[in-house]
């Protein structure tokens, strides 16, 4: 029997399919299992793109400040992404299907209570809420498939992992639009909140039958002190570059930067003496020698400082310098939703001739797509037709859907089923902290071009500075890819 299906078999019992050939649920079964895990990776980057349409809204009704806006996003993804190791962890130990239900409970109360907030700050508190939930469930995705499924199974686990996290970014703002817009049953954007809860009780009956349960061999304990040493180090880290550039990057920031290098230090030490030890570190610095996974790590953060930004500056531009609103902006997001469908639903399949160069391949596309809008944006001036920049959307979603599942089944497939939880909630913070960090940086480009004064089309010349440094990430990630190893792994 497999390390896998060792993992499978001991991870004690209950309904759900049961692991055969090595690990994979049996072929009728398969379908449910990856429709049950999508649902929480759907819903938990929906919730994060969502918010940004529903803004105005409530400001208006809730009467609420600048601040506390910025909370409602910031508090969710503080929260994500502080608690995504952490949420792995218990589910190496407390096994996957457990931890994967109760994370899709509290996201749905957390849902509820966000549709239902009479306040600003009650609906901050309910944002950090679905953030530790959205941690809890978001890594018992990957890890389920690394663990429990095998071959051709684990290759479309990881790449309808790919396909629904990019269609839950893209079209994020087109949902979020059409909600608003319709004014479901008089909702107005607590619908973008209340949507959840049907969907979570349809996880919550498909959980027991298509879930395969496993958890990491042996028995590994909790790491209390390294989670709180790494939750505050990722905190310091997140939170100002979050915050940071919103209130003009203050003294706290830099020293909430500062403070986080010591902190890291500080768990990077705590975890080495636990493995010494022969403990159970909340991560295993066995892990980071492994060369698929810390050069994946490093890929993964890189391509983020590219996605949740490019979407930043391309919202701004379209609704602010061109003045569509929220559903028509987020319907132009449809041509770079198809450019990545088409090219995440092959990717693997092209991964198996090429290896990683499928990963370069889609960040020269992402160069060719950022050179194509500059063109484009340069065309149109102020005055012309929008629908110049489809094509060049297109190319830009092609080139990320080559690139999201690739980088995570490079690393995960790799890894060993020990370290499966543990793994994908370090890639998974590696995408936030990359989003965030991304999102920090091209702020400042953005808001610096657009205060030059001279630019017939300010807007316009602040979106075209912005996406050279979209460029410069793609360009790096090229170069980075080359780190990872050059033939996928062997089917387990």
């Amino acid at each position: 029997m497999t390390a896998e299906a060792k993992s499978t078999a001991g991870a004690g019992g209950g309904p759900g399919p049961t692991p055969v050939d090595g690990g994979s649920p049996p072929a009728p079964a398969l379908g449910g299992t990856l429709f049950v895990l999508m649902i929480g990776v759907f819903v938990t980057v929906l919730d994060f793109f969502i918010v940004n349409v529903a803004i105005p809204s409530i400001q208006t009704d809730l009467h609420a400040g600048a601040s506390a806006i910025q909370f409602v996003v910031a508090g969710y993804a503080i929260a994500y992404a502080g608690g995504l190791v952490i949420g792995g962890r218990l589910g190496d130990i407390f096994g996957r299907r457990r931890l994967y239900a109760v994370g899709i409970v509290l996201f749905t109360l957390a849902s509820l209570a966000c549709g239902l907030a009479p306040t600003a700050g009650a609906l901050v508190a309910a944002r950090v809420v679905q953030g530790l939930a959205a941690a809890v469930l978001a890594p018992q995705v990957l890890s389920t498939v690394g663990a429990t499924m095998t071959g051709e199974a684990k290759a479309r686990g990881f790449t309808l992992y790919g396909v629904t996290m990019g269609l839950a970014s893209v079209f994020g703002q087109l949902i979020g639009g059409l909600l608003i817009q319709g004014d479901v049953f008089g909702l107005g954007w607590r619908a973008c909140f209340l949507i959840n809860i049907p969907i979570g009780a349809l996880a919550l009956a498909l959980i027991p039958r298509f879930m395969p349960d496993s958890r990491s061999p042996g028995k590994p304990t909790l790491d209390i002190g390294g989670m709180l040493l790494f939750s505050a180090a990722l905190i310091a880290v997140v939170l100002p570059l979050i915050e940071g550039r919103e209130q003009g990057w203050p003294l706290w920031a830099w020293a909430s930067l500062a403070g986080a290098v010591v902190l890291f230090a500080a768990f990077a030490a705590y975890e080495r003496s636990i493995a010494a030890r022969q403990g159970s570190p909340l991560l295993d610095p066995g892990m980071f020698r492994e060369r698929a996974f810390t050069a994946g790590l490093l890929a993964q953060l890189v391509f983020y400082f590219g996605q949740a930004s490019f979407f930043l500056v391309f919202a701004l531009y379209v609704q602010e310098g061109r003045h569509y609103d929220a559903l028509h902006a987020g319907l132009i997001f449809i041509a770079l939703g198809g450019g990545y469908m088409v090219t995440s639903l092959t990717a693997r399949f092209v991964a198996a001739r090429i290896g990683r160069q499928v990963i370069a391949l889609g960040a020269v596309l992402r160069i060719v797509g950022m050179a194509g809008l500059i063109a484009a944006v340069a065309h149109v001036g102020t005055t012309g037709s929008i629908w110049w920049l489809v094509p060049a959307l297109v190319i830009d979603g092609a080139g990320q859907g080559l690139a999201v599942a690739p980088l995570a089944s490079t690393v995960l497939s790799r890894i060993t089923p020990h370290y499966a939880g543990a793994a994908s909630g370090v890639l998974s913070t590696g995408a936030w902290a990359g989003n965030a960090f991304g999102v920090a940086v091209i702020g400042v480009i953005f808001y610096g071009r657009l205060a030059q004064t001279g630019p017939a089309d300010p807007f316009g010349h602040a979106f075209s500075g912005s996406l050279v440094y979209i460029i410069a990430v793609a360009a790096a990630l090229a170069v980075l890819v080359q780190l990872l190893p050059a033939k996928p792994a062997a089917a387990k």
